[in-house]
């Protein structure tokens, strides 16, 4: 019989296992409690929790395992969890309101204590009144001190603290903003005034106050009431009730001022800084910057803000930036930074907007290079944008100039990962048609054609793009080879572009190597699948006025099908160059190619042939 009992208790033990995933956890803690060895228990606690997080006794006995080795903080928030998950669990909830009032929560120890006693719990009434009682006769000793001395600052201070402790919010908001118009400097106040707002769910005066001691406070309070406010840019009429607020709140006001410039709206803005102008020496806060030296605090958040960028901590580099830019909110240097930085924690319409205030500074070096991000970054967030791009060359070896381009407008969705698209294309060449004889009709060097269509685009990933077209072809010469001047076109592909080294935008000279490929498919020319590669690769001369490489190009062009035209190799050297006073995007170069058809069934010409090509590339996006 005993060995009957011990297997039936063995089948229930593994079958207990099996059924319950922490039984095994729990069973270890267990036995590492009675070797106390709680460190080890709590680990084994800790990885229960997480497999079953829905479990109260095992917070429970997480709780009591954390209160043996001195984690009374850590023991509060499981039993907080625990009180969550089972509200009616009364011995749970008073294990966390003794702890809250051990840690430093009196006020939420006083809220569950309050709930409890209803029930007639008389541990709970006894707690409850040990808190309540210092609570209600501190208030009644500063409210008649308040009544001999109506301008004590203290006095109303204490009061708003009591009463936000007892959860009386109309006297502490009443308290907060009495002792704010006695000191309106102190912004901390704002903080408290902004929070019991936030209790008493008036969202909008909340986010005025909040919004007011964020800006020109002392870089903790700043700090805590941003924690308290959303996480998007604040609107313009939410800095109008701010500045109503607290109107002597500069950093405030010039934040303002800069918004209403970046909105366009520019005689606004410039009122807005006009009345920021100096009145007198003493007043070192409304000087223009440079005429005083800076406040030792400013350089340091901003030296320790750079080091932090450039250490990759980027968290504490936006916290020591933030704190720099309150400070002293015409740095565009510093502006420049946060755009870097949000930049880095992929926060780009925050980085947008700190790019957009840096272009405006006077330092050239700045606002070109915040100009350049802010171009960059503003068509990835712009809900609209719109591009073109031309490639007119010319062509020895046909003895004709070939031009192609496209204009395009992308639409943002969503978050962008694929655009939609409008488009139109252009194709043609300055001959048409040429004839050699060896065929019935002549033949035509470019599709001589407008291509409207829409399609979709993938967003670029490492140089990567995918894309897709519908549209229709219209040709702007009568095609004597029988062909419609209108037709149907679709097309689609995948594109990759990379360089390395010097490029032409280089500020030194050195190497470079550039690669650009892609794969085309074109409906309406027999199915067609071309495959382009085109490799580029040579020396970026110094640069001056003059931007100039010496380059080598290789290129493969490719077609499943082994038509002639679309198979061939080309090799040889080259110069492309551009001048700094013309825009960024124009270059010209110059190629002596030689080449040879790799499938040359069909070709009524030679196989080899060179050709001289001269062209120049642009490009805008807008």
């Amino acid at each position: 019989m005993g060995k009957l009992t011990i297997g039936f208790l063995l089948l229930v033990g593994g079958a207990a296992a099996q059924v319950d995933p922490v039984y095994e956890l729990l069973d270890r803690g267990y036995g590492l409690l009675k070797q106390k060895d709680y460190a080890g228990a709590v680990v084994c606690f800790e990885k229960a929790v997480v497999l079953a997080p829905k479990r109260v006794d095992v917070r429970k006995d997480l709780a009591y395992t954390l209160l043996k080795v001195g984690e009374n903080e850590k023991a509060r928030e499981q039993f907080a969890a625990a009180m969550k998950i089972d509200p009616s669990d009364v011995h749970v909830a008073k294990e966390y309101a003794f702890l809250a009032f051990e840690t430093g929560q009196q006020r939420e120890a006083r809220l569950v204590f309050d709930r409890i006693r209803k029930t007639g719990d008389a541990t709970a009434e006894a707690a409850f009144q040990n808190i309540d009682r210092p609570l209600a006769e501190g208030i009644a000793r500063w409210k008649q001190a308040l009544e001999r001395d109506g301008g004590n600052f203290s006095a109303h201070v204490e009061l708003a603290g009591l009463a936000e402790q007892r959860d009386d919010l109309a006297l502490a908001a009443s308290e907060y903003e009495a002792a704010w118009r006695l000191r309106p400097g102190e912004r901390e106040l704002l903080l408290k005034l902004g929070r019991v707002w936030q209790r008493m769910e008036k969202p909008e005066e909340a986010h005025a106050a909040l919004l007011a001691a964020s800006r020109g406070a002392e870089p903790r309070t700043a700090e805590a009431a941003r924690r308290l406010l959303p996480e998007r840019y604040p609107y313009v009429y939410e800095f109008e009730r701010a500045m109503a607020l607290d109107a002597a709140n500069l950093e405030l006001r010039r934040e303002y001022a800069y918004l209403l410039l970046a909105m366009g709206r520019k005689a606004d803005g410039e009122r807005e800084l006009e009345r920021l102008a100096p009145k007198k020496a003493e007043e070192p806060a409304l000087l223009e910057r440079g005429e005083v030296e800076k406040p030792k605090p400013v350089e340091s958040a901003k030296v320790m803000g750079v080091k932090s960028y450039e250490s990759g901590f980027m968290n504490d580099a936006l916290r020591y930036l933030q704190a720099a830019h309150e400070e002293d909110p015409l740095d565009f240097e510093v502006m420049l930074k946060l755009g870097w930085t949000h930049n880095m924690l992929k926060r780009d319409e925050e980085a947008v907007r700190w790019f957009d205030l840096a272009r405006r500074g006077a330092d050239a070096r700045v606002a070109a290079e915040a100009a350049k991000a802010w171009r960059g970054l503003r068509g990835d967030q712009a809900r609209v944008k719109t591009s073109f791009w031309a490639l007119p060359m010319y062509s020895s070896r046909w003895g004709s100039a070939f031009t192609y381009g496209q204009g395009k407008a992308e639409f943002k969705v969503g978050s962008g990962a694929v655009k939609p698209y409008v488009s139109a294309r252009i194709v043609g060449d300055s001959r048409g048609a040429v004839s050699d004889g060896t065929t019935a009709y002549p033949v035509y060097l470019s599709e001589t054609a407008v291509i409207p269509g829409v399609g979709v685009a993938t967003k670029q990933v490492g140089g990567v793009m995918a894309w897709a077209e519908a549209g229709y072809a219209l040709s702007y010469l009568k095609r004597e080879d029988g062909t419609a001047r209108g037709r149907a076109d679709y097309r689609g592909g995948v594109s990759l572009g990379r360089g390395w080294g010097r490029l032409i935008g280089s500020n030194e000279p050195g190497w470079f190597a550039e690669h650009h490929s892609d794969g085309v498919y074109v409906h309406r020319f027999n199915k067609s699948l071309i495959v382009y590669a085109q490799n580029r690769f040579g020396y970026t001369l110094k640069p001056g006025g003059l931007r100039a490489q010496l380059t080598w190009s290789a290129n493969v062009t490719a077609e499943g099908k082994r038509q002639y035209w679309a198979n061939y190799v080309e090799t040889g050297p080259g110069l492309r160059f551009r001048w700094d006073s013309l825009p960024p995007p124009v270059v010209f170069t110059v190629d002596v190619l030689r080449g040879a058809h790799t499938t040359n069934a069909g070709n009524p010409r030679r196989p080899n042939y060179t050709d001289v090509r001269v062209g120049f590339w642009y490009a805008i996006t807008r």
